[in-house]
């Protein structure tokens, strides 16, 4: 008799690595132990088959089941319609920054579907959930940093108001990405915005933590860093 998802998942899990991983994702407590390594190759052997009537019937009682689901529709083989409509009915689902991360950069189909995608992105970024608007921003930092997108993408950041740590987080890392590749715009926009000061901070401190970013450009940037102004 087959396995079911959930069985293969168990034998899969590690309890070591069930610690570990908990321990980065502090708002989750239902994590069984597997190794992404695992579930992508899961996840591609899933794919090859039926993978619609998996995705129907799918549990989510455990933290890796709601990541293959994710996985599997990143290597599932269907039109951009279809894809979006897939996409929009797993979004729900993220409730951490791990899945939301690793479910975004499998949506690989973004490049070749970039209009159609960002259009299909602005009901998220304009969301009022810190999931969804994280969902949409790293999208962005993702698939659509580039000439063609910078100075709309940077426009979108900038209009993103929410208190979510994780999104202020997906923010600033999308900002560092966005001066990575494109320094020029970048700098424009970081004289000038209306991100929130811990936000701008840890865009600043990111930028400073790439390899891809020279010395002299590091401490130009760290002279930005605003004072953060006390509560009174």
């Amino acid at each position: 008799m087959e396995k079911t998802i959930k069985e293969q998942l168990t034998e899969l899990a590690e309890s070591e690595y069930r610690k570990f991983s908990s321990g980065l994702i502090p708002n989750i407590n239902n994590v069984l132990g597997v190794r992404l390594p695992e579930l992508r190759k899961l996840a591609k052997t899933i794919a090859k088959g039926d993978w619609r009537a998996y995705l129907e019937a799918a549990e989510s009682d455990y933290f890796e089941e709601v990541m293959l689901q994710g996985m599997v529709i990143g290597c599932a083989k269907a039109d951009a319609d279809e894809m979006l409509r897939y996409i929009a009915a797993f979004v729900p689902k993220i409730d951490n920054w791990s899945v939301c991360d690793s479910f975004c950069l499998g949506l690989k189909f973004a490049k070749k579907n970039q209009a159609k995608v960002w259009d299909f992105l602005q009901i998220y970024l304009s969301s009022d959930k810190e999931y969804e608007i994280r969902f949409g921003v790293v999208m962005l930092l993702n698939f659509f940093v580039e000439e063609t997108y910078i100075a709309a993408v940077l426009q979108r950041l900038d209009s993103i108001k929410h208190d979510g740590y994780y999104v202020k987080m997906a923010i600033a890392w999308a900002v560092a990405e966005c001066y990575a590749k494109l320094p020029g715009p970048t700098m424009s926009f970081l004289e000038s915005n209306s991100l929130d000061d811990f936000t701008f901070n840890k865009a600043l401190q990111k930028i400073t933590e790439s390899y891809r970013v020279d010395p002299d450009t590091k401490a130009l940037i760290r002279g930005m860093k605003r004072k953060l102004r006390r509560e009174k």
